[in-house]
């Protein structure tokens, strides 16, 4: 009678802690075991930055030191470039505007930085950035000037249209007509554009516009320079991306996140919604979804990146989800604890991204979860400057193991030698148009 009475009570046991197993393997904090997250020397090894690099990448030789070929007498015209969206997307803008400038044998009239209430935005270029060491910088380069001759200034210009669309987009077949025939054009850069082909004396021109021409205003330089000063050193920038709209358009689906964010993330879809299924996975693993701060928090460890470090949060309005990063590393600093409220307060978008890429771009190591403007920029400017403690996290690798069932230990093993490769041979560091690969 005992043994019969053991038996159902043994298979009991096994199949309770058998479902039990089950649901620990199967949640979203699975792959983030506390085991994982309890230390920072899991892996018995040093930080990411200690590895050796083989690959920097340094301005070219040919754009600083080069000799430049003499601006032509007369100018075609006059070329005002159009910016839109956020700061980093309007420098690309005027980086590529430059160089068109250039090409075409045109002016550059000061780029006129678009209002858009949807990045709580209007500030120009001036407020942010200043004219004279523009101008200054940019001579022998370019010609730009600050107004126009009274005979053009009382007209708009004629705008011509640069968008999106199949095949490589020429400015001499396509711009430069219009140029000679209405004397002041407005243009806005189109991505299809091949860089390439560039003569280099206008490569050298969009790199030295880039690179060399923009500083903050004295005022902006100032303030951000007191919130550098401000932050523990040394420390490492954050780039963190998990905004609802970001999250909204990536249409990708998270579990486990909080009711709040959920809602957050539908108001700001609308119609868009997330992709299910196969065609969900596929999404996911072509790194087509931003880490979460919790999944950021995972992989900073996996670098072996110390909980202590001291961090700043370079980031936008809205972020969610923020306790996955700051439970763990606990020295987390952002504009708003730093700047005083009246300060913070009256400062709009623009100005707020441009503290955010002054401190980046000065601060002891980067780390960006995304591979934006704003992190093409920082991390082209970081390599200008000879700092080279700069890394993007890869959603593509993170996405990849976790797919294949890979947790804990195993998976922090695996996002280490990712990051490593990437790390050790420069990829990502630097735009190519004005950087050279040097082997070390």
């Amino acid at each position: 009678m005992v043994v019969l009475s053991v038996k159902p009570l043994f298979s009991i046991l096994v199949v309770s802690l058998t479902l039990l197993l089950a649901v620990v393997l199967l949640s979203p904090r699975s792959l983030f075991s506390q085991t994982s997250l309890s230390s920072n020397s899991l892996l018995g090894k040093s930080d990411i930055w200690s590895v050796r690099r083989m690959v920097e990448w340094r301005p070219c030789k040919w754009w600083l030191q080069g000799h430049l070929s003499a601006l032509p007498s007369e100018s075609n015209g006059y070329i005002r470039v159009d910016c839109y969206g956020g700061l980093n997307q309007m420098r690309r803008d005027l980086c590529d505007g430059v160089g068109i400038a250039r090409l075409l044998n045109a002016t550059l009239v000061l780029p006129k930085f678009e209002v858009a209430a949807y990045w709580n935005e209007s500030s120009g270029f001036a407020d942010v950035f200043d004219v004279d060491y523009f101008i200054q910088q940019m001579n022998g380069f370019i010609k730009v000037v600050k107004e126009l001759p009274p005979e053009i200034a009382s007209k708009e210009p004629f705008r011509v249209d640069c968008s999106k669309r199949k095949g490589q987009f020429d400015y001499i077949e396509s711009v430069l007509p219009s140029l000679l025939e209405h004397h002041y054009i407005s243009i806005t850069p189109a991505m299809s554009q091949r860089r390439d082909r560039y003569p280099l004396y206008a490569k050298a021109s969009l790199c030295q516009g880039c690179y060399n021409a923009l500083r903050l205003t004295r005022s902006l330089e100032k303030k951000a320079s007191e919130l550098l000063e401000a932050i523990p050193k040394p420390f490492l920038s954050l780039h963190l991306r998990f905004e609802p709209d970001m999250v909204a358009y990536s249409q990708c689906e998270y579990s486990g996140l909080l009711p709040t964010s959920v809602k957050a993330i539908e108001e700001a879809g609308g119609d868009r919604k997330p992709w299910t299924g196969e065609l969900a996975r596929v999404w996911r693993k072509r790194g087509k979804c931003p880490l979460t701060p919790n999944e950021t928090t995972f992989i900073l460890q996996a670098l072996s990146i110390p909980i202590n470090t001291n961090i700043y949060l370079a980031a936008g309005d809205g972020l969610m989800e923020i306790e996955g990063l700051t439970s763990v590393y606990t020295n987390v600093f952002t504009k708003s604890s730093l700047l005083s409220g009246e300060d913070f307060t009256s400062m709009h978008g623009n100005t707020k991204a441009a503290l955010d890429y002054y401190v980046s771009i000065n601060s002891d190591s980067y780390v960006a979860t995304y591979f934006g403007n704003m992190d093409k920029m920082v991390a082209a400017m970081r390599a200008f400057k000879g700092l080279y403690k700069t890394l993007f996290l890869s959603r593509r690798a993170f996405a990849e193991f976790t797919s294949q069932g890979i947790r804990g230990k195993d998976l922090m093993l695996a996002l280490w030698k990712a990051h490593v490769d990437d790390y050790v041979m420069g990829r990502g560091s630097a735009l190519p148009d004005c950087f050279c690969e040097f082997k070390l």
